[in-house]
């Protein structure tokens, strides 16, 4: 089945207020870029994303967040977006952290009907415990908190039990791609996206190469597709960032170089 559509808005066209996502990518490594973009010039707000991160203020996600577009976000790292921040505490946004691992499995275990597991991480925190701010009030107070989750013992030691995540959509970005949805990632690009793609009820897949069905050997494959529903190419023209350029000035003897970042550059 030839899954390719012919742009990025089409594929993206139905996706509908207050959807859930789940949205491939890590900082901003391997990050569906295209789809946002196409996401972003639709109409569709009241989302509730599931992504290891919300990109930086002025892309990938933070694209939709600062238009408020992003109802609630599930996560294990926020820290790099200042508008995230601002929403999340005056109360405009309703942010679910959770351990990074964690947050891999739920996806992971949506995608194989898996509905809940047990885990160590988060024993003895308040993420067993609950009351972690999910919403903050206009007053700054929490409005929302986490709540306690369920326990048992194993083998003498306490676990905690976590829900898996399903999504109605999954945007994610491949390296290749076949027609019939087979991907191909590129190293650390590779990341959340295979297990988003797997918790979508629908995933839409942008690819940076498209390859004919048969061309991919097997053994190259990281995602099959059967998880896959959309496939359409990447826009070259859009930018890979670097979420934080780390550079070495020139040698000029003998002396070890200090790394420096870009901020401390300017």
């Amino acid at each position: 089945m030839d899954k390719v559509m012919a742009a990025a808005a089409k594929a993206v066209a139905d996706i509908p207020d207050g959807a859930t996502l789940a949205v491939g990518g890590f900082g901003l490594c391997g990050i569906p870029s295209t789809l946002i973009a196409a996401l972003a010039e639709t109409g569709a707000s009241g989302l509730r994303v599931v992504s290891n991160n919300c990109g930086v203020d002025d892309w990938g996600l933070g694209l939709l967040l600062r238009s408020g577009r992003i109802a609630r976000m599930t996560s294990s790292y926020v820290g790099e977006n200042k508008e995230f921040a601002r929403q999340y505490l005056a109360g405009e946004l309703e942010v679910e952290l959770t351990p990074q691992g964690t947050l891999a499995e739920r996806l992971r275990a949506g995608g194989t009907g898996i509905p809940a597991f047990f885990t160590p991480a988060g024993v003895g925190t308040q993420v067993e415990e609950g009351g972690l701010p999910w919403r903050h009030g206009a007053d700054g107070g929490v409005a929302l908190a986490s709540p306690p989750k369920e326990t048992r013992q194993f083998g003498g030691r306490r676990y905690l039990l976590e829900e898996a995540i399903t999504a109605d959509f999954a945007l994610v970005r491949a390296a290749v791609a076949d027609r019939h949805g087979n991907c191909l990632f590129h190293a650390a690009a590779r990341n959340f996206n295979p297990l988003c793609a797997m918790a979508g009820r629908v995933t839409v897949v942008e690819t940076e190469r498209l390859v004919e069905a048969g061309e991919l050997p097997p053994d190259t494959v990281h995602l099959p597709g059967v998880y896959v529903d959309r496939v359409v190419a990447a826009d070259a023209s859009l930018d890979k960032r670097i979420e934080r350029r780390t550079v070495r000035p020139a040698r000029t003897g003998a002396e070890p170089a200090a790394v420096r970042t870009d901020s401390e550059e300017k």
